[in-house]
């Protein structure tokens, strides 16, 4: 006679958290309704877009977090920065700071937001990073400082409806796509799936490396286009392991032979530690919420876990937008002995989605008129 089985504390959570997403269904239903009746305002003209003319690309998502957006925009600067004068807006998350401000090298994550900060830090002169959560006023801004500005590229702006983008992509995770998905605060939806219409393209982002025709055509019949939407698919390139500090050496790893403790504080974690798991020998994960602060605190946590994972061949992996948070003055002193490393990572179309994505975005911008 089979054994009964025994309920374990992960069920009995599981179970209350269903519960909880249940009851939190009308107020969901609420935020929707609030959200519609929004764009609704947008659509007929009562709440105003502006229109700017210079062309204007945005870039977002429906669902809340780990949509890839950063990757995504650092995809349109390689994309652009070379042959036009360009900026990118954002509301600088995370930031302690408030209004118009534009981003130095030596700004820190707390002043301009860790998303902006890695931008800056990057591609430096080549390109200005601004952040403000007025997107119509930080644009105007931008003009203001430099005259010949050709591009501006909105990261996270679908939802930002006072600005008019001459060009909207909007993202949407592989293993998490907003059809299948609920509003908030049950789900993770900022919007009803149908704002998915505002969009010219659509990216399903974070999809396997090997990835099927089959597959993508239930996807795209799933997503169900607009004749005038593209849906394009790409994926994370991961690159080699980088110090975190110039004075530490990068070396030949065995990855066989490591143990590693992944650092996060990110949406969505979970392709890059299923990626590392593929590598290493041993890997361990502390997580914390999106776009978290460190503290001192924290990095002896991290210690603590660093010291009983066993054997001396061990490494800390972070993300670069960990980076960019873990990388103020006031840490410093209290991660220098520790061996930090992150991964970067790259952006990457299957088949022809690339030269596809290329091609509209490069025509939009050569051709752009207010009119259009």
């Amino acid at each position: 006679m089979p054994q009964k089985y025994k309920w374990k504390w992960i069920d009995y959570l599981c179970f209350w958290m269903k519960i909880v997403r249940i009851l939190l269904l009308p107020i969901s239903f609420l935020y929707g309704t609030v959200t519609w009746i929004r764009n609704i305002l947008f659509d007929v003209g009562i709440l105003s877009e502006k229109k700017f003319k210079l062309p204007i690309i945005a870039m977002g998502n429906l669902n809340v977090g780990g949509t890839g957006k950063t990757p995504h925009i650092e995809y349109l600067i390689d994309l652009l920065v070379n042959n036009y004068q360009l900026a990118t807006l954002s509301r600088g998350y995370g930031r302690i700071t408030s209004g118009y401000r534009i981003a130095s090298i030596k700004a820190s994550a707390k002043e301009i937001g860790d998303e902006p900060r890695q931008i800056k830090q990057k591609f430096k002169e080549k390109i200005i990073v601004a952040v403000d959560a007025n997107r119509v006023r930080g644009i105007h801004e931008l003009q203001k400082h430099k005259k010949n500005l050709e591009v501006v590229l909105l990261d996270d702006a679908f939802q930002h409806r006072y600005v008019k983008p001459g060009l909207n992509v909007l993202l949407t995770p592989y293993q998490k796509l907003y059809i299948k998905d609920l509003m908030l605060p049950t789900g993770y939806l900022r919007e009803w799936s149908s704002g998915s219409r505002r969009a010219d393209i659509i990216i399903v982002t974070k999809t396997p490396k090997s990835f099927s025709a089959l597959e993508r055509r239930i996807i795209t019949d799933d997503l169900s286009p607009k004749p005038y939407q593209k849906v394009l698919f790409s994926y994370y390139k991961y690159g080699n392991l980088k110090p975190i500090k110039e004075s530490q050496t990068i070396f030949g790893i065995e990855y066989q032979k490591y143990s590693a403790l992944l650092l996060t504080g990110i949406a969505n974690s979970s392709n890059l530690f299923y990626y590392l798991k593929s590598r290493f020998d041993t890997v361990e994960h502390i997580e914390f919420a999106d776009h978290h602060q460190y503290s001192v605190r924290d990095i002896e946590k991290v210690k603590e876990v660093f010291d009983i994972i066993a054997g001396e061949k061990k490494i800390i992996i972070t993300t670069e937008k960990d980076v960019m948070r873990l990388s103020h003055e006031g840490l410093q002193e209290a991660i220098k002995d520790l061996p930090i490393f992150y991964l970067p990572i790259q952006v990457k179309f299957h088949g022809e989605d690339g030269a596809i994505f290329n091609e509209q975005v490069l025509r939009h911008v050569r051709d752009y008129k207010i009119d259009s």
